[in-house]
């Protein structure tokens, strides 16, 4: 037990300790008198429905965080780490594949072990109050399709990342960069087209007055509209989204079914002028070029820690190795994460600010003002989220900042 291994384990109770005091301050504000703005997007049943709802997934997540940290704190000071490592190296000697059996043991392992609280979370509290579609049969096939996209994606991307560490030494963090920053690229063209349908089935928009209108809205500010499709996203659970893809001429729309059944056709035309305003704003290429810089700099530190013996002995591994230093380096690495977390919200938050000024400027205010009443109403989300809570969590505004912002002439 080094240095190291005393920080990371304050790390991991020092942010459990600040998610729950954000949590408890955020659970505080449940009973909040909600603003006159938003009078009307509950009655007092529905509101008194989504206290509840609130309130249950708020003990929820103390019961699962709690969990998950005493789980992590188990595994480091009793020696799990160097257990699964052990098997690993029993399996192969073959650094790549040593890897590949060590991370496939803890994250399939951590997954079986936390199914009970995703079964309960699906199958109790969703179901209670009306949210869940999900079959069982859904559910489960879910986790294996994820378990095989683990395997083949994420597998594939570190066996590749711990080749170039073999070939490049230190210098593996350019090439690793270079790869994730292709496979993010690719992924953001490619992703609904690719990904999506493992999942839901997507079909194009039918002909109709709705597609009239969007396709109308995009001729008259110059948006090309490649494809509108509808996802089956009913086929888990009743709240809605919309969202857009791509870029260039890979843009693509899609509207989940249950957007389509919630929102009168102008609302959902306002939904999708506030993500052309994305679009339009650069925010997705943004978003792609920062993401791709903020892994530059992840590897960039990597390759300065990974070598040193020290960061596998951190989590109780013996024999040091890249894929133990790289379990040390995530938790170490994670009070970074936490402050570039924050930028990014900051500016997710001005970019929606930015997104729904596009919407009111070229289609209108009014039913895109509505067309959020409505989708806060349907999931019964937080109407007086406390100051603290958004400024970590939230990348977007809430419903009354964002209101009060397109009521701004």
């Amino acid at each position: 037990m080094n240095t190291l291994f005393y920080i990371i384990i304050l790390i991991l109770i020092l942010q459990y300790l600040v998610e729950t005091g954000l949590d408890y301050l955020n659970a505080k504000r449940y009973g909040d008198p909600v603003p006159e703005e938003l009078d009307d997007v509950f009655n007092s049943e529905e509101y008194e429905k989504s206290q509840a709802y609130k309130k249950a997934n708020y003990r929820f997540g103390l019961l699962t965080s709690t969990f998950s940290l005493l789980l992590t704190l188990g595994f480091l000071i009793f020696g799990g780490f160097e257990w699964v490592d052990q098997i690993a190296r029993d399996v192969t000697d073959n650094p790549i594949l040593m890897a590949l059996a060590f991370f496939g043991i803890i994250l399939i392992g951590s997954d079986i072990v936390t199914l009970p609280f995703s079964y309960y979370s699906t199958f109790v509290i969703e179901e209670k109050f009306g949210f869940n579609k999900t079959t069982k049969g859904t559910f489960f096939m879910d986790k294996v399709k994820g378990w095989l996209m683990m395997a083949v994606i994420g597998g594939g991307l570190l066996a590749l990342i711990i080749w170039f560490f073999e070939w490049a030494g230190s210098n593996f963090w350019i090439y690793a960069w270079i790869l994730v920053a292709v496979f993010t690229v690719f992924m953001n063209l490619f992703y609904s087209r690719l990904i999506v349908p493992l999942f839901n089935t997507l079909t194009p928009l039918d002909m109709g007055s709705l597609r009239t209108k969007i396709e109308n809205y995009a001729q008259n500010v110059g948006f090309e509209l490649q494809s509108i499709f509808v996802i089956d996203g009913s086929k888990r659970s009743t709240k809605a989204n919309a969202y857009f893809s791509g870029f260039a001429k890979e843009k693509k729309i899609t509207l989940y079914d249950t957007l389509i059944d919630d929102l009168e056709e102008e609302e959902i035309v306002a939904v999708l002028a506030h993500e052309v305003g994305h679009y339009k704003r650069n925010h997705i290429v943004f978003n792609l070029i920062a993401s791709i810089l903020l892994t530059g700099v992840t590897f960039f530190i990597l390759s300065l820690f990974i070598n040193h013996p020290e960061v596998s002995h951190a989590i109780g591994v013996s024999r040091p190795s890249f894929h133990a230093a790289l379990i040390g380096f995530g938790i170490l690495y994670s009070p970074i994460s936490e402050v570039t977390g924050l930028l990014m919200n900051h500016l997710s938050r001005k970019f929606e600010y930015q997104a729904d000024d596009y919407a009111k400027n070229t289609y209108a205010a009014s039913p895109l003002i509505t067309s959020l009443k409505k989708l806060s109403k349907n999931s019964l989300s937080n109407l007086t989220p406390h100051p603290a809570y958004v400024f970590v969590h939230y990348s977007h505004p809430p419903l009354i900042a964002r209101i009060r912002n397109l009521k701004t002439e």
